[in-house]
């Protein structure tokens, strides 16, 4: 997969470079802005991924390490997103059981953008509704922002939002990592599953070498 062609992106929240909101885990000095992690993930200019450790949907700790030998495909939202987040994670679903056996060398993880609210209980019965081998993971709101951080993502409460109906405007790229644990690239947001499947499989065949 070529890390550096995209299509045309969007965000799920909508346009996010020019929104205003709150970060949703303690800021750094000079935190980036939406347009910037964009550009650093659409243009490959700088690393992304990493290590993390986060809790999955039982209540246990989980690492990357965890998942070595499958390929990754990670999705940060929210468990409250109207839209965009369920499309999209209906598309990475529908595209793994679209492989049909080859699809159990991937593992879908979905990881909240809002630990606050997101709790394991919470994530159980949301991953629930798109796969039985999807993975919710959360943490501690550092825990989160340190990943997020690792993959360009951009997660903020939007300003204009209300407090009983709050809205969170993030970057919906799906990445993937490859079964060494190293970022392999990303499909933008609105990827239909057809397409999805068809990166995935130079991964696959090129792994069964």
């Amino acid at each position: 997969m070529n890390k550096a062609v995209v299509a045309a992106v969007a965000f799920a929240g909508g346009v996010i470079a020019a929104a205003g909101g709150w970060w949703l885990w303690p800021p750094t000095a000079a935190e980036p802005s939406a347009a910037a992690l964009m550009d650093a993930v659409m243009w490959n200019r700088e690393p992304v991924g990493g290590p993390f450790a986060l809790v999955d949907h039982d209540g246990r700790l989980r690492t990357d390490a965890d998942f070595r030998g499958k390929l990754l495909l990670i999705y940060f939202g929210y468990t409250y997103c109207t839209d965009i987040c369920p499309t999209d994670l209906q598309a990475m679903t529908a595209a793994i059981d679209r492989l049909g056996p080859a699809g159990d060398a991937v593992q879908p993880l979905f990881i909240t953008v809002d630990p606050e609210h997101d709790t394991p209980g919470t994530l159980r019965l949301y991953v629930a509704l798109f796969h039985p081998r999807l993975v919710g993971l959360t943490g501690s709101a550092r825990q989160v922002g340190a990943v997020a951080r690792a993959y360009k993502v951009y997660a903020a409460r939007n300003a204009q939002s209300k407090k009983s109906d709050p809205v969170i405007d993030h970057s919906g790229f799906v990445f993937l990592v490859g079964r060494d644990g190293k970022y392999l690239g990303f499909f933008p947001p609105g990827t239909p599953a057809d397409r999805i499947v068809d990166g995935l499989r130079p991964q696959l065949a090129a792994a069964g070498r």
